[in-house]
């Protein structure tokens, strides 16, 4: 199976170390986002749940859950958020971690082939490709998916600014540029006739004939 951009996301009944729920219940009317790890206890991985642990108060803002899923048990989960804990400076590890020791979540998010298993004595390269950041919108659709390598961090200002821009696409019809951050000027899509644009959000600039940008409303 593989999961593309606009795709509705498979309503897994998945374990984690907060209970077992499915992916949809998860989900609910907010937005969420998925972060996969290939193993616990692994350097660059608990660097990057330490920064989610430290920006739990910019999620709430935004309406947005997170959960994590690496190839190890929940039990192995509890042991390494402690190790989190450490590196985010005290900021509490709150959200759950799934346990996806059968790589059931991992293959139905396209990050591994269908023939992938876990062998005796694995080391992060055999799950290399699961380093994954899914955003997923309140419908229970995916919106955004990015894939690192196990030797680069995440960039959490990034997933912030493209979850922000997602959003006001969202809530607004419209798209956003290159760089964008909230606060700047956004484009009109040009499927938005000239008339509907005017009415919608008065001045706007025509940069090219297909590129015009505006203010945001309000």
């Amino acid at each position: 199976m593989s999961l593309r951009i606009n795709d509705t996301i498979p309503d897994l009944t998945v374990e984690t170390d907060q209970g077992t729920f499915s992916l949809h219940d998860f989900v609910g009317d907010s937005w969420v986002i998925l972060f996969s790890h290939p193993k616990n206890f692994t350097p660059v991985c608990t660097t990057e749940f330490g920064a989610v642990a430290q920006l739990a108060d910019e999620w709430a803002k935004r309406n947005t859950k997170v959960i994590g899923i690496s190839v190890d048990s929940a039990e192995d989960h509890g042991k390494w958020k402690q190790d989190i804990e450490v590196v985010s400076q005290g900021a509490e590890a709150g959200f759950p971690i799934i346990a996806d020791t059968s790589l059931e979540v991992s293959k139905a998010f396209d990050m591994l082939p269908a023939e992938a298993y876990l062998p005796d004595g694995r080391t992060p390269n055999d799950t290399a490709t699961v380093r994954s950041v899914y955003i997923i919108a309140p419908d229970k659709t995916l919106k955004l998916s990015m894939t690192y390598p196990m030797n680069v961090g995440r960039n959490f200002a990034e997933i912030l600014r493209a979850l922000d821009g997602l959003q006001t696409a969202a809530e607004h019809g419209v798209a956003t540029p290159a760089n964008w951050q909230v606060g700047d000027d956004v484009v009109i899509p040009a499927t938005v006739s000239a008339e509907d644009a005017t009415t919608r959000f008065g001045q706007y600039q025509t940069v090219l004939p297909y590129l015009r940008m505006t203010k945001l409303p309000g």
